[in-house]
């Protein structure tokens, strides 16, 4: 497989943004199927929209993959193929500015790999990944999970794992860190 044609990595604030998460099989891109597409559409840092959807991954959920998630074998019986949920996907986040926790190294790569396999075309949305804004926002903190980063704002992590919850709890992570990011030397 060729290497993947990207957007760039931004480092500062957006007010106009797609926030998206996805659920997996695993970590392993090359080998895992994602389970779960979720995204919020935000303007001038409030939600105008959301997208979500199970996919249905055609193989067993390992349980490692349900103990985190919660994703289980029956759930995505029903759901639609990823080739069915990538260009509502795509469509939805169009040409915005992507945000995710941690997308640089996981979620992307699913993304990029899904659009070349199945739609033969390549996401070139900039991005910027928020596990890199919270080691420049807070680098008090320990740990820099989104949990963690939540806990911090005092945002309710309830649901957390699942795709949409992760992504509202993203978004209001992020736009507390660009409050932060202000105030930063340059």
């Amino acid at each position: 497989m060729k290497e993947f044609n990207t957007g760039k990595r931004i480092v500062k604030y957006v007010p106009n943004y797609v926030v998206f998460d996805l659920e997996t099989t695993g970590t392993n891109y090359k080998n895992d199927s994602i389970i779960e597409i979720s995204a919020v559409k935000a303007k001038n840092g409030t939600v105008t929209d959301t997208f979500s959807t199970l996919v249905n991954p055609q193989c067993p959920i390992p349980y490692y993959a349900t103990r985190v998630n919660g994703i289980t074998d029956e759930m995505v019986e029903d759901a639609p193929l990823l080739s069915d949920v990538l260009p509502r996907f795509l469509e939805f986040i169009s040409d915005s500015v992507l945000i995710g926790h941690n997308i640089h190294a996981f979620d992307l790569r699913f993304i990029y790999k899904a659009a070349q396999e199945l739609l033969q075309t390549e996401v070139a949305n900039d991005y910027l990944d928020t596990l890199y804004m919270a080691r420049q926002c807070l680098p008090q903190l320990t740990h820099h999970k989104l949990t963690d980063l939540a806990q911090y704002f005092q945002i309710d992590t309830t649901g957390a794992h699942r795709a949409l919850h992760d992504c509202v709890m993203n978004q209001q992570c992020y736009e507390r860190m660009a409050l932060l990011q202000k105030e930063l030397p340059i």
